[in-house]
């Protein structure tokens, strides 16, 4: 009887590889609504509202900073972050992995549609790309390189 060759890779089964750790969503200010973590949450994702967190109006430098160290995704509809020193110097001290939809005058729900089916491709970004990084979203789900 022939002897079978091992192709030296080894099968899914046997793989000690551990699944990827769950990604926490964190919905700011200018995106918290109802609507927006419903759309999110349908879509499998695990958000954190702004509001459930911090008071309104904090500044962004503290949730920021906050979001790098909880290691949260951060979406935003803030296309100034990156323009604005402390924002940025916050971002990027924390580490922030930051999506900004920038898809201009639609509804929340337009809004909420778009990042809900955005998330398998945002997720890609999230566990390919070092961060920090800031990514635009636009209004047909297309995600490209701000930072």
């Amino acid at each position: 009887m022939p002897t079978r060759k091992r192709s030296g890779t080894p099968s899914a089964a046997s793989s000690s590889s551990r699944p990827p750790e769950p990604l926490v969503w964190y919905v700011d200010e200018s995106l918290d609504s109802p609507t927006v973590a419903a759309a999110l949450t349908s879509a499998g994702a695990h958000v954190v509202r702004a509001t459930q967190r911090f008071p309104r109006g904090t500044p962004d430098e503290v949730w920021l900073t906050e979001a790098g160290r909880e290691g949260w995704v951060v979406l935003t509809r803030d296309k100034r972050i990156r323009y604005r020193i402390l924002e940025r110097m916050a971002l990027e001290s924390a580490g922030v992995r930051a999506f900004v939809f920038t898809g201009g005058n639609v509804t929340m729900a337009d809004t909420a549609a778009v990042l809900a089916s955005a998330i398998p491709a945002m997720e890609s970004v999230v566990r390919s790309e070092a961060p920090p990084f800031i990514f635009n979203i636009g209004k047909s789900g297309l995600l490209t390189r701000m930072r």
